[in-house]
């Protein structure tokens, strides 16, 4: 091999983050070189890595292997003695070209790691990724300063930091300048943007200001936010201008009171669906998404069910749904566990709740009109998503990054079939 290649496990963020990785380690010469970009948020994230890295090893026994990410971040030591990894690098180099020169020079340390609590800026430029030139990924924001009873991301990422406003503004301004017609905005905790920054401009300021000051701009995402965060400034943009995409991912978790309190969270079930439907009251048209951990520790079959109870009380439509899993560490870990037979079958359960709930979504949009921004062309047929994220087909050949204009006419495997309406 030559070009270095990167191996990515998790979340969005670190597949944006890898791109990252990749433009830096192919600037800094790097060649040979396979980068393991890893999550901690379950245990069989991490397990996944491990296996991955040791059958690159096989594949490949004379590149070099860099095990970088939360798990690296979290738990250096357990790269470290694995005989197939010859460089450990921690959350806060791993987006540093420098790092990956020194590995080409043979003059960086085997671990890398440094205490990512003592991390108090973001990286010095701005991280952005590409998905098939039409969509830009903008992140703002990292690490987190809550502590979730489950999560051990706080650890990996470090305590909450955002990107200047003016410095954001600025690279969607170029970004828009190259053709992209849709930005995401990113981050561990989204809705926190700013608390760090002078005057604390919050998350809804930041949209207000990238909206006024790049008109250019058609389309612009959030992509995980924390409604309890939502203050009247997000909620005003969120609801009144159309330029922000009507759907939103929620950072849920659960649908039982006891373990949301469990968990260290700040919402209650009734707070979610009062933030729902104050929503959907100004802007009938928005979709949501969620995320829901089945099997908590303590979760009982009643508890489980307010969850369920949850999904249509909210009016859910696009689930990400993850089984319980312990990390060392985390005081969740220490209490009683639910078996994971039943947890992998609550995530089932839930799963099944969710398609259907999806099903229900798409087929009430056939007859409709969408915007649809195409992502990918392939021997004649276009795919992309409307505003509120549903994938649509479109057999058309059309340019990816546009714009289109259609109409809904049925359903495929996967989401959607439009029609291309007549200008």
């Amino acid at each position: 091999m030559t070009k270095p290649d990167v191996i990515t496990f998790g979340c969005r963020l670190n597949a944006y983050e890898s791109e990252v990785i990749r433009r830096q380690a192919i600037d800094a010469g790097l060649d040979n070189t396979i980068v393991f970009n890893t999550c901690a948020v379950t245990a069989e994230a991490t397990r996944q890595a491990r296996q991955a890295i040791r059958r690159a090893r096989r594949d490949h026994p004379t590149a070099r292997i860099v095990v970088t990410g939360c798990a690296a971040q979290t738990d250096p030591d357990m790269f470290a003695r694995m005989a197939e990894v010859d460089h450990v690098l921690g959350n806060d180099r791993k987006l540093d070209r420098a790092a990956y020169a020194d590995f080409g020079l043979g003059r960086a340390e085997r671990v890398t790691v440094n205490d990512i609590m003592a991390v108090t800026e973001t990286a010095g430029h701005m991280i952005d990724g590409f998905a098939e030139r039409a969509r830009a990924f903008v992140q703002i924001q990292n690490g987190c300063d809550h502590r979730c009873t489950f999560c051990i991301i706080p650890y990996g990422r470090g305590n909450s930091r955002s990107v200047p406003m003016g410095v954001v503004v600025e690279q969607i301004r170029k970004l828009v300048a190259a053709g992209l017609n849709e930005v995401v905005l990113t981050g561990v905790d989204l809705t926190s943007y700013g608390a760090d920054l002078p005057g604390k401009p919050g998350l809804g300021t930041l949209c207000r200001k990238i909206l006024d000051l790049v008109p250019d701009l058609p389309r612009l995402r959030l992509s995980s936010i924390d409604s309890i965060e939502v203050d009247d400034t997000l909620m005003e943009v969120i609801t009144t201008n159309p330029r922000l995409m009507p759907h939103l991912h929620l950072s849920l978790q659960a649908g039982d009171d006891l373990v949301l309190k469990r968990m260290k969270r700040r919402h209650s079930r009734d707070d979610a669906i009062a933030f729902c439907r104050a929503v959907r009251d100004k802007r009938p048209e928005v979709t949501f998404g969620a995320d829901l951990i089945a099997g908590f520790p303590t979760e009982t079959e009643e508890m489980f069910e307010n969850t369920l109870r949850l999904v249509d009380q909210c009016d859910l439509t696009f689930l990400h749904v993850f089984p319980y899993s312990a990390r060392k560490g985390t005081p969740a870990a220490r209490m009683p566990q639910v078996p994971v037979k039943i947890r992998k079958e609550r995530a089932a359960r839930l799963r099944t709740k969710g398609a259907e709930r999806r099903d229900r979504f798409l087929d009430a949009q056939i007859g409709k009109p969408a915007r649809v921004l195409v992502e990918k062309v392939e021997g004649g047929q276009a795919t992309g998503h409307s505003e509120t994220f549903a994938p649509v087909e479109i057999h058309a050949q059309l340019a990816p990054g546009t714009i289109i204009d259609v109409t809904i006419t049925g359903r495929s495997d996967t989401g959607l079939v439009g029609e291309v309406r007549a200008a």
